[in-house]
């Protein structure tokens, strides 16, 4: 008989006590330790297995006689999602796709199993097969190498992977299955653990890639443990309004990419449908000659964008001052405000600002920040800039205008689609080539308003 045995975990860190306690001596909050039953093998089967991993256990190496093999990477057919995994899906690698309830998680991963050219096996433990397949005629009626699948117990799906053979595996989601060696309900610490662990343990022993999905707390982070995090390979999340289209895949860790980069969808009926030039979505279409607005060049990753800045400045009319920010760092943006007071003479500290980035997406690129000073100035004086002009410059506290990086792929994509001038740092180091935009240099803050007012 197994032993069993009682042990406590924190709901939100993952640590491990023998004992209950109120707070968590790991992650500081209260209430958080509960009980769970967890069970051991008997010590021969400790034995038994310790033999059978001496025999396979792998040697030490001098790194200079490591053979480097190259990943050879497995496109999904999603460029947005390759761009974001840095290429394609890596063999025997875990990724985890965490989101908000009913953003598109599981529209997503259907969609590319259904498009793959891979042999797929899509395990579900919210739908049944009927659910899944309604979707599937929506999003493509015509799909070739996708089994659907219907389980929770990771001992039942192993069994049926033996007989599919699947070249990739879709966990829906990590948080309904459970093991038979934990005693405990699914969604717990323990038994996330475990399922996590026996999953990494079969993509790295058969070279398969696995997708999870993941379930998110009201705090945004993801479910269970954050030891999950660490054990996989790939955390993506999946963001977005509900109530808007448009929907952001990003990396949060990627150990075969950069983290750095952005993928784009729009929701429709039949599915997500990928963008592949953002910055036309991202800026309106007014035709209107409007104050307050503003557009600036930004980098989201290797992938330029640009983006509309909408700010709006009034009387204070509640005594104390407003500054609400949608999609910008609230404190930068008091910061730009006591520069625009202290160093070119405007007085803001008695205005409300509300400040937007339209299309609801977050930037912390500080080269928007001369577009944000820019919108907001053109606010305060209630004269519209000109339409065709965009800012790429970080703005410094001695009020300078500070250069950017990569300022080449900035002016390429404003050049691209069509505006007519571009305002950079004075110390800019602009590359050789002929460029047909016009290219206004400012050094500080009354260059800036020299050349937007008068």
């Amino acid at each position: 008989m197994a032993k069993v045995k009682t042990t406590y975990y924190c709901q939100k860190c993952g640590a491990q006590y023998s004992k209950w306690q109120g707070k968590c001596n790991s992650c500081g909050d209260w209430n958080t330790i509960v009980e769970e039953l967890v069970q051991k093998p008997d010590p021969k089967d400790w034995k038994t297995s310790a033999k059978k991993e001496a025999k396979k256990a792998s040697k030490p190496l001098l790194i200079n006689d490591i053979e480097n093999t190259p990943q050879n990477r497995m496109n999904t057919g999603n460029n947005e999602l390759d761009r974001v995994l840095g290429g394609g899906l890596v063999p025997g690698s875990l990724t985890l796709l965490g989101g908000e309830p009913g953003i598109g998680k599981s529209t997503l991963l259907l969609q590319i199993s259904l498009g793959l050219n891979y042999r797929v096996l899509y395990v579900s433990g919210e739908e049944s097969q009927q659910q899944i397949k309604m979707r599937a005629e929506r999003i493509n009626p015509n799909p070739a190498n996708c089994f659907i699948l219907t389980e929770t117990k990771t001992q039942s799906i192993f069994r049926q992977i033996e007989e599919v053979e699947p070249e990739v595996v879709i966990i829906d989601s990590i948080q309904t299955l459970h093991s038979d060696y934990i005693e405990s309900a699914p969604g717990s610490i323990s038994q996330i653990r475990e399922c996590t662990a026996e999953l990494i343990k079969f993509a790295k022993e058969s070279n398969t890639p696995v997708i999870l999905i993941g379930h998110i707390t009201k705090e945004g982070s993801i479910a269970g443990p954050k030891v999950l995090e660490h054990m996989v390979d790939t955390v993506l999340q999946f963001e977005g309004d509900r109530n808007h289209v448009y929907r952001i895949l990003r990396a949060h860790k990627n150990r075969f990419g950069s983290t750095h980069e952005l993928g784009i969808y729009e929701m429709q009926g039949s599915g997500l449908r990928e963008v592949s030039n953002p910055s036309e979505i991202l800026i309106s279409k007014n035709e209107e000659d409007l104050s307050g607005t503003a557009i600036a060049s930004t980098l989201e990753g290797m992938r330029p964008l640009m983006i509309e800045i909408q700010a709006l400045v009034s009387t204070a009319v509640y005594g104390t001052p407003q500054r609400s920010t949608t999609g910008y760092n609230a404190k930068r943006l008091n910061m730009l405000l006591a520069v625009l007071e202290k160093r070119a003479g405007f007085r803001l500290g008695a205005k409300d600002v509300f400040l937007n980035v339209t299309g609801g997406i977050s930037v912390d690129d500080p080269a928007i920040d001369l577009a944000v000073v820019a919108a907001i100035l053109s606010s305060n004086e209630d004269i519209a800039l000109e339409k065709d002009t965009c800012f790429a410059a970080e703005v410094g506290l001695a009020g300078e205008i500070r250069p950017v990086t990569r300022i080449e792929q900035r002016i390429m994509e404003a050049e691209k689609l069509g505006f007519a001038s571009i305002m950079l740092s004075k110390q800019s180091k602009i590359p050789k080539g002929d460029f047909n935009i016009r290219i206004i240099k400012v050094a500080k803050m009354e260059d800036v308003v020299s050349h937007l007012f008068d």
